[in-house]
């Protein structure tokens, strides 16, 4: 039995390298440039919906106050959504030293909406018909001087619809780097990118954290009412707009885009649940995925640990064994330590994958217990 256990392992981790690997081929990287000249450079609005991020928004907004595109074709304004901190403040004072910057506080939740996609639904409306483009930001966002006209100008050039960016992760805490790098690679093992990002597939794949859309699309699917409820409103609005006959695309924006999306457990763990369960694809996959990785990732533990025992008690099969296994399991070892290099954190995070996938289990019943019980909870707040 070890034997035919031990070349399937090897031929799935091999499999599952190799998609990673494509997925991260069709994720294009953003084209770096430096300046759009005015001509060139259509209106656009930026708008961030902010909820008690008072230790982000001032990096977030300077950063996009230092866009290289011209100061008349730029508009930013800040919904603050009922924060309890002093967000408001801090962009109100900012807002009174640059007249770019306006600040809206949002007014009590409307029944059945999201905070954040009503945040994004205000900003939009007071951005009214004076930008041709819209872009949602988020406030943990820290943006290159460069990042609109480089976004503006692939979405022109590819006459694109709704562009994403996907940023880069900066990984701090020991939560953060433990399971973050563990997420990213389950999304790439269970996403076929080649085909969601066809034109010819329904599907369609976007993140939140930058999101700029060409202002008759965005308007022509009803804009974020039309999400109100949505807990994932990036990928609903993505595919409303492709439905639509627009053009989606995600990009890979790391070179000009970076977040610190977490400061460890208290908001990794709520973060991540809150829209885990729909981001798999329901409950069946939830806990299909859940659990596939989590035998899988201790599969490279055990697999050759087994081998080796019933090889040193004298079964041939265990003998036989041992080398697909440690070749299979030392492929994930290395493409897992690989990540870490990637994502700029200490290499040993790669030989601790186990750990991730198994707290990635836990989080992902945490969040399909929350849908099935109809409360999801996100800063102070509870959703049905």
């Amino acid at each position: 039995m070890l034997v035919p256990l031990s070349f399937t392992w090897l031929a799935v981790v091999c499999w599952l390298a190799l998609r990673a690997w494509r997925q991260r081929q069709v994720l294009q990287p953003l084209k770096i440039l430096s300046r759009m000249s005015r001509d060139e450079t259509p209106t656009i609005c930026v708008i961030v919906p902010a909820r008690d991020e008072s230790d982000n928004i001032a990096i977030c907004v300077r950063s996009l106050l230092a866009q290289t595109i011209a100061g008349d074709r730029l508009r930013i304004i800040v919904v603050d959504d009922a924060s309890t901190d002093d967000t408001a403040d801090i962009v109100a004072g900012i807002a009174t030293d640059d007249p770019l910057v306006t600040l809206i506080r949002s007014p009590e939740l409307p029944l059945g909406w999201k905070g954040k996609v009503n945040a994004c639904r205000l900003g939009a409306d007071v951005a009214g018909n004076n930008a041709e483009w819209l872009c949602f930001v988020d406030a943990d966002m820290r943006m290159h001087p460069a990042l609109l006209a480089s976004a503006l100008a692939s979405a022109v050039d590819r006459d694109i619809d709704l562009l994403s960016l996907a940023p880069r992760h900066e990984l701090v805490s020991f939560a953060e780097r433990l399971m973050l790098p563990c997420g990213h690679y389950t999304l790439a093992f269970c996403q076929d990118l080649s085909q969601v990002q066809s034109p010819d597939s329904d599907e369609a794949v976007a993140t939140g954290q930058f999101m700029l859309f060409r202002r008759e699309a965005y308007e022509a699917v009803g804009g974020h009412a039309a999400v109100r409820s949505a807990i994932c409103e990036d990928t609903a609005l993505a595919r409303l707009v492709k439905r639509q006959g627009g053009k989606v695309l995600l990009q890979d924006g790391s070179k000009l885009l970076a977040t610190r999306m977490y400061t460890g457990w208290r908001s990794l763990w709520p973060g991540i649940a809150k829209n885990l369960n729909e981001m798999l694809g329901g409950p069946a996959r939830t806990v299909a995925i859940a659990s596939a990785a989590v035998v899988l990732a201790w599969a490279t533990v055990l697999l050759p640990t087994f081998s080796i025992a019933a090889c040193t008690a004298g079964a041939d099969a265990g003998c036989w064994a041992i080398a697909p296994a440690l070749l299979a399991s030392s492929l994930a070892f290395a493409f897992h330590v690989a990540g870490a290099a990637y994502f700029g954190i200490p290499l040993f995070y790669g030989f601790l994958f186990p750990l991730g996938y198994s707290a990635g289990a836990l989080i992902a019943l945490d969040s399909l217990w929350s849908h099935l019980t109809g409360r999801v909870r996100w800063k102070g707040r509870v959703y049905s």
